[in-house]
């Protein structure tokens, strides 16, 4: 049987670490750039908006933490290689893929332009970093990049074709990456969350006529009758970027609220 002393069980530590973290700006991104730093790493905040991306690193500095923003649309393969490449994204040992878009319809609903457009961000992004940032980690021995698929992207949901089809793609990314660089020392996982109230979230039930009931049943889809919250969410990608989760390589975290449990 395994005895563990108190001095030997750690809290998770990123200190001396740089993460990149994609869609920052808002929502579960803003708070995984949050919980990265407050474990100790150094947050490079990355997003399309100027102005969402400054606020989010304006609140880190304000707090005491390591952080700058760098401006990054995901679909720039040619400004991801620039900023992998910068003095900033050299030194980038967790990149958090974060950035993402959503779109409602079938698949007779969904336009080849709307899927297109679910694609460029949400696919062609991941694929844009990894492929930017991987080099380095290979040379270092060491990197850990965490994707944001959803739990849409290991069960089909409907009226969401499209969002669906591009997170099963980013989280069958995260295995072959997995298994392609875990002897060059890079784990690649994904978390998989359920309905979380954001921002985003937030403003769409204002658009309907009763937002609470619409509330309820949106949160009715998770076992534990509520929806997730970003930091709930961050939380996990902490520890997948940290040394405790170095067994941990190929998974897709269910943070799902058991959404998935039955299925």
């Amino acid at each position: 049987m395994l005895r563990f002393r108190a001095a030997e069980v750690r809290v998770f530590d990123l200190s001396g670490k740089t993460a990149l973290v994609t869609g920052a700006g808002s929502g579960i991104g803003a708070a995984i750039a949050h919980a990265l730093a407050g474990a100790g790493a150094r947050v490079i905040v990355t997003d399309r908006d100027g102005a969402a991306g400054g606020t989010t690193t304006d609140a880190l500095m304000r707090a005491g933490r390591d952080a700058r923003f760098v401006l990054l649309d995901v679909t720039d393969e040619a400004r991801c290689r620039q900023v992998a490449s910068s003095d900033v994204g050299r030194d980038v040992s967790v990149l958090v893929n974060n950035a993402g878009i959503g779109h409602v319809g079938t698949i007779l609903q969904t336009s080849g332009e709307d899927l297109e457009r679910l694609w460029a961000v949400n696919v062609r992004g991941v694929y844009n970093l990894c492929r930017a940032f991987l080099p380095a980690m290979i040379a270092r021995k060491g990197g850990s990049i965490v994707n944001i698929a959803s739990v849409g992207g290991v069960v089909g949901i409907r009226d969401r074709f499209a969002y669906c089809a591009s997170k099963f793609a980013v989280v069958g990314m995260t295995r072959c990456i997995a298994l392609d660089h875990a002897t060059d020392g890079v784990r690649c996982n994904a978390i998989c969350p359920g309905r979380v109230e954001t921002p985003f979230v937030q403003a769409r039930l204002k658009e309907y006529p009763d937002p609470e009931q619409a509330y309820r049943e949106m949160a009715a889809t998770q076992a534990l009758g509520r929806m997730g919250k970003p930091e709930e969410i961050a939380a996990a990608a902490v520890y997948l970027a940290s040394d405790e989760a170095a067994f941990v390589t190929g998974s897709c975290l269910m943070t799902d609220g058991g959404w998935t449990a039955g299925k």
